[in-house]
């Protein structure tokens, strides 16, 4: 990936607030923003959506990481905002 590149992961079980940090993520992503969507709940063909958020360490949704890093607000069990994912890299 290159430098300015920034792999999004969104992790989600499905609820309204995943959906609405979904969408935020999406509409602030540029192209240089490499976006998915990890459905925790639903599983994925892999099993790679629960080993990844058991490695973040996960235990609030929806979460976000960059590059491999859990932003704080996940952390912390708060939903992501407009600021926190600018301050993350996406979109910028």
């Amino acid at each position: 990936m290159a430098p300015d590149k920034r792999k999004v992961e969104v992790f989600t079980e499905g609820c309204p607030r995943c959906e609405d940090t979904i969408s935020l993520v999406k509409s602030l992503a540029i192209k240089n923003c490499d976006v998915t969507v990890w459905d925790v709940k639903a599983g994925c063909e892999t099993n790679e959506c629960r080993v990844k958020a058991r490695e973040y360490g996960i235990t609030y949704y929806p979460s976000v990481a960059v590059n491999g890093k859990l932003l704080d607000c996940s952390k912390q069990g708060i939903n992501p905002t407009a600021d926190s994912l600018r301050a993350a890299g996406i979109g910028t």
